[in-house]
């Protein structure tokens, strides 16, 4: 039986991967919906890391690597972990509190790393204020992305496990 889950875990993230690599609106990807998705389902947490960290990085390899892919990664990372808080029932309400959370965390942590290092924003507070300011389309694209992913990932996934012919328990081992 847990392999069977692991399976369709795997095989929903890599669908989603596929998704990242199709045509599609600047910043609006399944890479944190993915990285929550596989916290809350996969048994380890660190199977969870490896699968999100994985499916960013083979993506990556076919779009390009970039300056901050590492705090992007350390970020999905972080994800995972909030996946985990929500593993015993994903389907209630605090799972979509936890992926705002994480859109918001990613948003937070990638544009601080931007306006220090990027060169396009003075390192001032009015130079911060510019930086977020800027991003402020991308993070609609990105919490929408999470939103409509998550709930392709989580929505299947309840589908399964509802599903006489399929039947996938939702508590897993920590």
């Amino acid at each position: 039986m847990q392999n069977s889950r692991v399976s369709y875990v795997l095989l929903m993230i890599l669908c989603a991967v596929g998704s990242r690599l199709l045509p599609h609106p600047p910043n609006f990807a399944p890479v944190l919906a993915i990285s929550l998705f596989a916290g809350a389902f996969l048994p380890k947490a660190w199977q969870a890391v490896l699968v999100s960290l994985l499916s960013m990085v083979v993506s990556d390899a076919f779009l390009g690597f970039h300056d901050l892919a590492f705090i992007v990664y350390g970020c999905m990372a972080f994800v995972v972990f909030l996946g985990r808080f929500v593993q015993e029932n994903p389907y209630q309400m605090k799972t979509l509190g936890f992926g705002f959370a994480g859109s918001v965390f990613f948003f937070v942590v990638t544009n601080i790393f931007v306006w220090l290092t990027s060169g396009m924003y003075p390192v001032t507070g009015e130079g911060l204020v510019a930086c977020f300011t800027m991003a402020l389309p991308f993070f609609q694209n990105s919490l929408l992305g999470d939103l409509f992913y998550g709930a392709i990932l989580f929505g299947s996934m309840y589908f399964l496990n509802r599903s006489t012919l399929i039947p996938i328990p939702v508590k897993v081992s920590r």
